[in-house]
């Protein structure tokens, strides 16, 4: 019998299908595993269903580029799903009409320090050159912050990791950080998160409502094209003053 799941597993193991029905799957149970803890955001169906792959890749030995060749598929929806978040932003276009200065100023803020503290904390833990590059766009949607990445001589499959991370933990702690902080308007929840924590912010930005994740969808976005021109003008000059 398990010589025969074995074998099974071996002409699994190369069809990218069963990774994608794989990682849907798990995603699935992560749901009702969210549900079932009361929408506790430790149990996030993103980190169930994370924490289940890698165990899955570990157990099996099987490599990432395996795996990836069939939940690469998932990778590619991350740009239509990105621009989706166009439907909650135009029915909120009134209000974000309305606060258009104090939204420009706080995201050009909101990504320089995102930027520029994740370099000074590199920095100060010794990190290396490439490793601080990567670690720049870590605050923006992945598809964006592999390009930036890419283009300032980071590495992307890297970034793609400390995205992932930023949004997990961000997602984890924004209602803690918003009620010690005592921040209460939807539309400040909403930037503050789509800035930090982008993809996985919003959707924490909709459990908080849809006005929340319409702001969050629009920092998300606006966020990404602001940081892709700052990357190059702050990494390079801030890592240089700090003698790298």
């Amino acid at each position: 019998m398990e010589a025969l799941l074995l074998d099974a597993f071996e002409h699994l193991e190369t069809n990218p299908a069963f990774w994608l029905c794989l990682t849907l799957g798990f995603y699935v149970f992560g749901q009702f595993v969210f549900k079932a803890a009361k929408f506790n955001p430790f149990a996030s169906p993103i980190i169930i269903a994370v924490i289940l792959l890698i165990l899955t890749l570990v157990v099996t030995g099987v490599p990432y580029e395996t795996y990836f060749a069939g939940a690469g598929f998932i990778h590619f929806l991350l740009g239509p799903a990105t621009v989706a978040l166009a439907v909650p932003i135009y029915r909120q276009r009134g209000k974000l009409v309305q606060l258009w200065l104090p939204l420009s100023i706080g995201l050009v803020a909101g990504c320089t320090a995102a930027m520029v503290s994740v370099i000074l904390i590199g920095a100060a833990f010794g990190v290396s050159a490439d490793t601080l590059l990567s670690l720049v766009p870590k605050s923006v949607t992945t598809p964006i912050a592999m390009g930036i990445s890419e283009s300032i001589g980071g590495m992307p499959d890297l970034t793609a990791c400390f995205v992932v991370l930023t949004g997990m933990t961000g997602s984890i702690i924004c209602r803690s950080v918003f009620r010690i902080a005592r921040i209460k308007p939807d539309s400040v929840c909403g930037c503050a998160l789509g800035v930090a924590a982008h993809g996985m912010g919003t959707g924490a930005a909709f459990q908080i409502s849809q006005r929340a994740g319409a702001f969050s969808g629009l920092a998300m976005g606006v966020s990404g094209i602001i940081s892709a021109f700052l990357a190059p003008l702050l990494a390079f000059p801030v890592m240089k003053l700090l003698g790298y």
